[in-house]
């Protein structure tokens, strides 16, 4: 299964979602979590992993999740140093055993050309980055995934998902 994760801060807490699949052209996923995080730390400039990794784990460990590949809102390497993100920092904390999508939404500092990935009839690049599988292999997933604009559906969905009260 691939799963795509997102977390929505509220408070001092926060609501992370995921979305399974099996076929990355699918419309809908086959399966949905969410899980409620009760404290976070604050976010820190240049750490913001130290903030949404736990939100993660915690998803993963409280349903029990068993993924090939997880899809992240945000980036794997961070520029052009290419320093270690959220999704480096996750890849490591499961053992390098899970392949990492980062796809973010905006530019980082001297994020390489070759992370821009243009969907659609978008002018507006998605920035993906990737550790477990090349590159070039995880534009052409992301590209492949449903959706007609900028943003794929099942991504679109994971988002909408997060920001849903678990009461």
């Amino acid at each position: 299964m691939i799963l795509a994760v997102d977390v929505d801060y509220r408070d001092s807490g926060a609501v992370v979602a995921g979305v399974g699949f099996e076929d990355w052209s699918a419309p809908d996923p086959e399966q949905l979590y969410r899980s409620k995080i009760e404290s976070t730390l604050t976010y820190e400039p240049g750490a913001f992993y130290k903030r949404e990794l736990p939100c993660i784990l915690t998803l993963l460990e409280e349903h029990q999740i068993e993924t090939e590949l997880i899809v992240i809102d945000g980036y794997v390497f961070l520029g052009e140093e290419q320093r270690l993100g959220l999704g480096a920092h996750l890849y490591s904390a499961l053992q390098q055993e899970v392949s990492i999508i980062g796809v973010a939404k905006k530019p980082f500092k001297d994020t390489p050309a070759e992370a821009e990935l243009l969907r659609g009839k978008s002018v507006k690049p998605l920035y993906i980055s990737s550790l477990g599988l090349p590159l070039t292999e995880a534009k052409l997933l992301i590209q492949t995934m449903h959706g007609d604009h900028r943003i794929p559906t099942l991504l679109k969905r994971v988002d909408r998902e997060c920001r849903k009260s678990t009461q």
